[in-house]
């Protein structure tokens, strides 16, 4: 025994070295020399000593046994190392001896295990169960730790590549264990360069064995030096990115090193794969310090491209089919599914951050509202948003909705955007369906119009994406918001059901009974509203896939209820309900079931027809229900393709009926005693008049008012179909548009309605209307307000026709209208208390607010007398002197709107009161859209024969003056209730007493872009016009040597032309104000009409940007200042200019000066009226106020105008005569100081300076 230790002590002394490789010679040797081995190996020192100090070593497969405590161990083998006399020689002895004794693997592993307590140990009872490893206890002892280690580095390359044994022990890994948590290391820095250079050296696995290991391995102080290797391999080996970051996240650097170390990070971020992306956020996210949180989290934002992690994941996926052969399946959607959960675990590290670290909530929500353009916007920062809604970690919440509100607002965030998020990561939002719901739901409740949008497309997404349970929700929130009762809210919510069963019926089908609900809740809803709840419930019941056919039997029950109901506004609702029904069941179809050329089943064709005679009969005992259901029906014929035969049998009876009712043939005379003698007016086929036609009016209407006080009829006995004059405009709609279906737009079957006379009577009556009776001065008021709403369907019908004499007759209907409506004026100023005939049939007759008879009285008349005679001739009434202009202006002047929306026109001298026409405005027809086009009528004539035939005579017609200051308050109104400027007000506590939406039902009927476009296609006209107007005032001032108020200016001629010259500016405004313009889909209708403008200026204005254009624009418009003929147009001018000016961004100082310049060559004008009186009054204040307040408000020092007003202007003022004003501010005179005064200080409040005392 001893002399074996001699050798090998000396073997030791004489060359370290050569005990190795005697090992590494002795293993390779082979199975000869392994018995040998053993047995010097049980006579050694390594073992003699371990069984002295209480460890026995086992053969084979056998744990290792100790029969001491653990630190006793330790302590007794250090003590006999020590006291041995061949100290310190015999440590290297103990070494070799440990180094032969693990050249057999099972040794070694079995050293590298746990060992076990002995059967007969006499350990305290209070000892640990688990014992450590030989290994282990031996790197424990200092004296021994360097050299073991040193053993355990040189037997590790030999099990580098045999990976795991069939035990699943894997050596290179207990190797690596045998070195964490070690009490103390001897020499640390010598481990740290040992580790360094075996990971240069080893496998990938071992590699990452490693290095995930250093931070259990080494001490505080080699931190620092090792994150800077670690670094330096990171730029070197991206594969090694998730142990590298992983070790670093662990290791105690200073804040300089891991600024340094995520940057060297963050830099590597766009190679790193996507299965490890996110150990490398959660490393970026967790080293942020306060003071660099928002660059970090800046630029890890800018560098995480998730659209991209669809693609990679395939490809990810192709490459692990490569490496790894023993997968036998494997397709595409496993691998989309492993990019998602890579997604969807980067999604988890941020959502972690933002959860414990205010500051990166607050750097994301920063880093997303610092973009600027919308292009820079990715899918990561909506699932940020949603994340941040989420948690509400730090309130984060609400900071979520602001910043996703802001972005939709301005269109930085855009529904290509949302649907690209849904589309590549539906699977991770699901995760946060919750917070997208409440998303929607706030921006769909948001009074701010320019986001409801955006809160639809959101809801419309999530049902698409989402499974079954989420569309359950997304529908139950959509019925929440369709039973709010407030109507915008309720508008947006019926048009995406209605979106939804469109596009998805089969899974709608499902929900039927959710919407069903919304019917308990229709005493809440407008008349547009059951419209469309009534189209959605009967695509689902009836449409031709039957998906909810189980409320089939619900719906008829509703609708056959409502029908027989004697209340108006229930019998309404079933009207339209009914006839929503018949759209869906009798709608074309593809397939040609049906029989005798029609499309639909024998039984759906029966019921149709069933439903359409129940309508009729349901409804035709009162007027009013009557002319609803023709103008329903009409609304059916331009939305909804119907079946032939359902077609045919509606124009059939349409037909037949208004010819019985309505039309009656030309004679000699009219039988019968009526209240007013009948005469046959407004033919404009005169040399057709044998044989004529004449619509029946007057006698129509003397007849139902006999039906109305008729009470003999018994109350039992039904009472039958009395044909009334409010069915007249309904029913002729109606009729027009069967023609129109029924032969592609040809109305030559009933053109002769267009130029046939009415039978009314002698308009002189209108001059003495003073003298008669109640009863006959509101008979004349109800025949003029029905013989205009018969011009205003008949206009509706002819408008878009061809042919020059159809296009003459109806501009002379319209001259005939703009006529009618000034006698309508003297009669109504004369009859307080009348309540005119209803014309809108679609909304409660109590909503419309009659004007009393103090509001008759406020408004004073116009100079043109009453009492002027005029001829009542059928072709001669143009309205060019005497003109319906009164009640257009005075309906501007009556509007409580801003000052752009009223007229200029101010009160003049003392005339007969009269009315203004805007309180009856819901008792007048709705002129259609299409009826606007007749804008671009330039001079029509026509050529006559004579009676002999040979002499030709030349009639002429033209767009008057009043006649286009008709049509354009008509666009305005139009423009004004689509095309929304500013963030819709919240519904008021109480309503109105006037339903905003009457008279506009078919308008309702086209969306915004429709409006817009429509209005777009009309600019080239309304510029013409523009610029007649500005030649018009520009030849008076020329003739007059600059005087407005000459004696040879005609008055009557000057104040239309001033209201058509203020109305084109208002239409103008209001339609470059429209908020869809800031959505980028409607980018390209703006940068047109945007060119139409300019156009007018300069010609080819092709690809020129929106600056360019809006520039042209700006200076195109900016030529009108030198004709605008009052403040009030002035003012129009103003803010016409301002909001081209917001579509030019980089150029706002320019346009800041030019409006400075603007105003104030407006405030230093004096405006006089054609009269010769000076403009002056409540709304010329008004007017002043809000001019001057754009003058101080864009001028660049406020100070300085300031000065220069109270400067100059005021001491000129109180130097002037009582009547005068300042001469450098002309608008400057004792009833406008106040104005001034107050404009100034608030002025100067709003720049910050002190008071005035």
């Amino acid at each position: 025994m001893m002399r074996k230790k001699k050798r090998s002590s000396v073997t030791v002394d004489e060359d370290p070295t050569l005990d190795v490789s005697k090992a590494k010679k002795s293993k390779s040797s082979g199975r000869s020399t392994k018995s040998s081995v053993q047995d010097s190996c049980q006579d050694s020192v390594f073992v003699q000593f371990l069984k002295e100090s209480g460890v026995t070593l086992t053969p084979g497969s056998t744990a290792n046994e100790i029969a001491v405590d653990q630190v006793i161990f330790q302590k007794r083998l250090q003590q006999r190392l020590r006291k041995s006399p061949r100290f310190p020689n015999i440590i290297q002895e103990f070494i070799s001896a440990l180094e032969t004794y693990i050249e057999d693997p099972e040794r070694f592993r079995n050293c590298l295990l746990p060992c076990v307590p002995a059967p007969t140990s006499q350990q305290d009872t209070n000892s640990s169960s688990y014992q450590e490893s030989l290994v282990r206890l031996l790197l424990g002892i200092e004296m021994l730790q360097t050299l073991v280690i040193n053993t355990l580095f040189e037997k590790l390359p030999e099990f580098m590549f045999e990976g795991a044994s069939e035990d699943g022990l894997n050596v290179p890994r207990l190797i690596v264990n045998q070195l964490k948590w070690l009490d103390r290391i001897v020499d640390g820095k010598d481990l740290s360069s040992k580790l360094m250079q075996m990971v240069s050296v080893a496998p990938v696995e071992i590699q990452r064995d490693i290095i995930t290991s250093l931070p259990e391995i080494l001490e505080d102080s080699q931190h620092g030096d090792m994150a800077k290797e670690l670094n330096g391999l990171l730029q070197q080996n991206t594969q090694l990115a998730v142990p590298i970051l992983d070790a670093l996240s662990s290791l105690n650097l200073s804040s300089t090193l891991l600024s340094e170390v995520r940057e060297a990070v963050m830099g590597t971020l766009s190679a790193v794969q996507l299965e490890d992306l996110p150990v490398v956020v959660k490393f970026v996210l967790h080293s942020i310090s306060a003071s660099d949180a928002n660059e970090v989290v800046c630029d890890l934002r800018k560098k995480l491209e998730l659209e991209q992690c669809v693609l990679p994941a395939v490809l990810q996926a192709s490459q692990s089919r490569m490496k790894n052969k023993t997968v036998s399946r494997s397709s595409s959607v496993p691998s989309c599914s492993s990019g998602q959960d890579s997604v969807a675990l980067i999604l988890d590290v941020i959502k972690s951050a933002i959860r414990f670290q205010k500051t990166i909530s607050e750097a994301w929500l920063k880093a997303i509202e610092n973009i600027d353009e919308s292009e820079d916007h990715k899918v990561v920062d909506l699932l940020v948003l949603f994340i941040l809604h989420s948690t509400n970690a730090n309130h984060s919440r609400r900071g979520a909705e602001r910043v996703l509100k802001v972005k939709v607002r301005k269109g930085l965030i855009q529904e290509s955007l949302l649907q690209k998020t849904f589309k590549g990561h539906a699977q991770v939002m699901r995760g946060y369906f919750p917070s997208i719901l409440a998303l929607a739901q706030g921006l769909l409740r948001s009074p701010d119009c320019c986001v409801v949008p955006f809160g639809g497309h959101m809801y419309k997404q999530a049902f698409t994406a989402f499974d079954s349970y989420c569309q359950q929700e997304v529908v139950g929130s959509l019925v929440t918001h369709a039973c709010s009762g407030v109507s915008g809210e309720v508008d947006v919510a019926l048009e995406l059901l209605c979106e939804l069963v469109s596009q998805k019926p089969a899974e709608m089908s499902q929900f039927t009974v959710f919407v069903k609900g919304i019917l308990d809740y229709m005493d809440n809803l407008t008349s547009q509203q059951i419209r469309r709840l009534f189209h959605l419930l009967s695509r689902l019941a009836f449409g031709q896939e039957q998906h909810g056919g189980h409320i089939q039997d619900d719906m008829h029950i509703v609708i056959r209820k409502q029908l027989s109901s004697t209340v108006p506004k229930y019998k309404r609702i079933g009207i339209i309900g009914a006839v929503m029904m018949v759209g869906s069941m009798g709608a074309c179809r593809n397939k040609h079931d049906g029989s005798q050329g029609g499309t639909l089943p024998k039984e759906t064709n029966r019921q149709v027809m069933a439903l359409l005679e129940l309508v009729r009969s349901c409804s035709e005992s009162s007027p009013e229900a009557a002319a609803l259901c023709y103008d329903e029906l009409a609304n059916l014929l331009q939305t909804c393709k119907l079946d032939p035969l359902v077609q045919a049998w509606i124009g059939k009876s349409v037909l037949e009926d208004f010819q019985d009712d309505f039309v009656v043939d030309l004679g000699p005379d009219i039988s019968g005693a009526f209240m007013f003698p009948t005469s046959v007016l407004y033919n404009l086929d005169e040399e057709e008049s044998e044989g004529g036609i004449a619509v029946n009016l007057l006698p129509l209407m003397a007849l139902d008012q006999q039906h109305k006080t008729d009470t003999s009829q018994p109350a039992g006995v039904k009472r039958e179909r009395r044909v009334s004059p409010l069915c007249l405009s309904p029913f002729f709609r109606l009729l027009r548009l069967c023609e129109e279906v029924q032969h592609e737009g040809d109305l030559e079957e009933i053109d002769a309605l267009l130029g046939c006379p009415l039978i009314l009577t002698d308009m002189e009556v209108v001059e003495k209307v003073d003298s008669l009776s109640k009863s006959e001065r509101e008979f004349l008021c109800s025949l003029l307000f029905h013989t205009i709403n018969w011009f205003r369907e008949v206009v509706n019908a002819f408008c878009r026709q061809n042919d020059p004499e159809m296009k003459m007759k109806v501009v002379t209907r319209i001259q005939n209208i703009t006529y009618l409506q000034s006698l309508l004026q003297t009669c109504l100023a004369a009859t307080p208390g009348y309540i005119p005939p209803q014309a809108n049939f679609d909304g409660e007759s109590a909503d419309v607010m009659i004007p009393s008879s103090s509001v008759v009285q406020q408004k004073k008349g116009k100079k043109e007398s009453s009492g002027r005679k005029r001829k009542a001739s059928a072709s001669k009434n143009s309205s060019g002197d005497k003109s319906q202009l009164e009640g257009a202006a005075d309906a501007e002047e009556s509007q409580p709107d801003p000052p752009e929306k009223e007229s200029e026109k101010e009160k003049e001298k003392d005339g007969k009161s009269g009315v203004s026409l805007s309180s009856y405005w819901p008792f007048f027809r709705e002129l259609d859209v299409e009826a606007l086009s007749v804008l671009q009528c330039g001079l029509l004539s026509r050529t006559l024969l004579d009676t002999e035939l040979h002499s030709k005579l030349r009639e002429e017609v033209q767009l008057g003056p009043a006649e286009l200051l008709f049509l354009l308050e008509d666009m305005w109104r139009k423009l004004d209730f689509s095309l929304t400027s500013a963030p819709a007000k919240k519904a008021p506590f109480l309503k109105g007493k006037m339903d905003k939406a009457v008279g506009f039902a078919h308008l309702q009927q086209k969306n915004a872009k429709e409006i817009a476009t429509c209005c777009s296609d009309l600019l080239p006209t309304l510029c013409t016009h523009l610029e007649n107007c500005h030649n018009h005032f520009q030849t008076l001032l020329t003739e007059n040597q600059g005087v407005v108020d000459a004696p040879n200016v005609d008055v009557k001629e000057n104040q239309l032309m001033c209201s058509a010259y203020q109305l084109l500016l208002q239409v103008l405004h209001t339609m470059f104000s429209w908020s869809g313009f800031s959505i980028p889909e409607h980018r390209g209708l703006l940068k047109s009409a945007l060119g139409i403008l300019a156009g007018r200026l300069k010609e080819d204005q092709a690809d020129l940007t929106l600056d360019q254009l809006s520039r042209h624009a700006f200076e195109y418009l900016q030529n009108f200042r030198s004709t605008v003929p009052s403040l009030n147009t002035a003012l129009c001018l103003t803010q016409l200019l301002i909001v081209l000016s917001q579509y030019g961004g980089s150029n706002h100082r320019t346009y800041r000066e030019q409006i400075t310049s603007l105003t104030k060559h407006f405030l230093c004008q004096e405006w006089v009226t054609a009269s010769g009186e000076k403009e002056r009054g409540n709304k010329y204040n008004e007017t002043l106020q809000t001019l001057l307040s754009i003058y101080l408000e864009h001028t660049d020092d406020v100070l300085k105008a300031v000065e220069e007003i109270a400067g100059e202007g005021v001491p000129e003022l109180l130097n002037a005569a009582k009547d005068a004003n300042s001469r450098s501010w002309p608008t400057l005179n004792r009833q406008t100081f106040l104005v001034y005064y107050k404009c100034m200080m608030s002025e100067l409040e709003k720049a910050g300076c002190p008071p005035l005392y």
